[in-house]
């Protein structure tokens, strides 16, 4: 309690004082401080419904991409409701300069408060200190979560042991894999009875030769970066402290072992496949330091056929086909789709049917998949779904709680069907024994 009080104090207290020195009106600064808690609130309020996880530090980061990505970030908030907000702040301000003349006290005497909010802000943080990657918006509020998240973030960056440094795989066989992202896959089937059941039929029939199960991811409706990283590096969320909100802002640009670098290492050439903007989430720069010798984003779909606002999933599956015909060396393809991606509510009022209509035509591009590698007679495939889809009304209507998505372990020739449910984290090392390069012991 004491933390808590200490920092909201002095973050409040500093933002006061340098906004009461700069105006010279501090009945204004003493609003425009509580209107900045009130929008904090707002913004947390509308990603916890979607997001089932409040406001924190590394959202800031993101903010800038909401304006490049509108469409991916303002349905959330609601368009009329940030138009009004925008509004609001505009005419609040233009009221306080106009309605509280400026104070006779010199500016200067008001920044005399921001040596006792440091001082507070300084105390609050060593309080907290001991506990720092715990520092959540329940113990703390908002700002000042955000605040120790940034303090965290800033520190020397953790040793990771990831499962696939130094890695030997085993047996001389390299076959072709395949790994897909699937956008918001899942068992819709899970919800009611009435959603169709043939809407998965090629899981169905391809998880009678393969293993199948329930996927343990790290979200829930967005921040696919996350469940994307846990796969690559096989590292726990948990291990990852602060970074464990966005592990591509700093910790991945500092290098990593992964799946990819692994392959890479034993002969592979590495492929990622994303028909969306590079610079999302920064993967351009990214993705060369995780191990991928190519990365393709929307400029390589040009033309590419569209399934509502984006690149259809048949049009990455044939692009993955391309890749594997024209391959003379063994290929690890990493794909990441977009097609299933929000705001669904954009597509059509019934969310339900508009996700099912895009959960079968995944479905249609796991079997094509399949297909190939069948036809091919070899190769592994790796399918799962990043998180659930954002349809809040949809789970509050049927009471729906699970945030684990689906998987399916394949490979041709190869029928050994099991039904286990996986974490994302173990995922990249079960496809390697699926493959047959189970790692050598050390």
């Amino acid at each position: 309690m004491a933390a808590r009080l200490a920092l909201h104090a002095g973050l409040w207290g500093i933002a006061f004082s340098l906004l009461a020195g700069a105006l010279g009106r501090p009945l204004f600064a003493a609003a425009l401080v509580a209107c900045g808690q009130a929008l904090l609130l707002a913004v947390s309020s509308a990603k916890e419904r979607y997001l089932r996880e409040p406001l924190v530090y590394a959202d800031l980061a993101l903010f800038s991409q909401a304006f490049r990505f509108p469409r991916l970030y303002l349905p959330y908030f609601g368009l009329a409701r940030a138009a009004a907000v925008a509004a609001l702040c505009i005419a609040f301000v233009a009221a306080g300069l106009w309605l509280e003349p400026p104070s006779a006290l010199p500016r200067a005497l008001w920044l005399l408060g921001l040596a006792p909010a440091a001082l507070l802000l300084a105390a609050g943080s060593a309080l907290a200190r001991a506990d720092l990657t715990a520092a959540d918006t329940e113990r703390f509020g908002i700002a000042p979560a955000m605040w120790l998240h940034a303090l965290a973030e800033r520190a020397p960056l953790p040793v990771l042991a990831t499962p696939f440094a130094g890695l030997r795989l085993r047996g001389e066989k390299r076959p072709h894999i395949v790994a897909v992202q699937s956008e918001s896959f899942f068992d819709a089937r899970r919800l009611d009875a009435r959603v169709p059941r043939d809407v998965l039929a090629n899981l169905d029939r391809l998880a009678q030769s393969g293993e199948r199960g329930r996927l343990e991811v790290p979200v829930w409706g967005a921040y696919t970066m996350r469940t994307e990283f846990a796969f690559l590096s096989g590292v726990d969320g948990a291990a990852l402290g602060v970074h464990r909100f966005n592990p591509y802002r700093r910790l991945a640009r500092a290098g990593i072992a992964t799946l990819a670098s692994a392959l890479r290492a034993h002969g592979y050439r590495t492929l990622c496949l994303h028909p969306y903007p590079a610079q999302f989430f920064g993967r351009d720069r990214v993705f060369p330091l995780l191990g991928f010798d190519q990365f393709v984003d929307l400029e390589g779909f040009a033309g590419a056929p569209r399934a509502g606002p984006y690149v259809a999933d048949a049009a990455v599956a044939e692009r993955i086909r391309a890749a594997l015909a024209a391959a003379r060396e063994p290929l690890f393809v990493f794909a990441i789709t977009m097609e299933n991606h929000g705001p669904l509510h954009l597509e059509g009022r019934d969310e339900l049917a508009v996700y099912l209509r895009h959960l079968r035509n995944a479905d249609a591009m796991l079997g094509a998949l399949c297909a190939d590698l069948e036809q091919r007679g070899e190769g592994v495939l790796c399918f799962y779904g990043d998180h659930v889809p954002g349809l809040p009304a949809v789970y509050r209507a049927h009471g729906y709680e699970d945030p684990r998505t689906d998987y399916l372990l394949w490979k041709a020739g190869d029928p050994r069907p099991a039904g286990v449910d996986a974490r994302i984290e173990r995922l990249g090392l079960r496809l390697l024994e699926r493959a047959g390069l189970a790692p050598a012991p050390a």
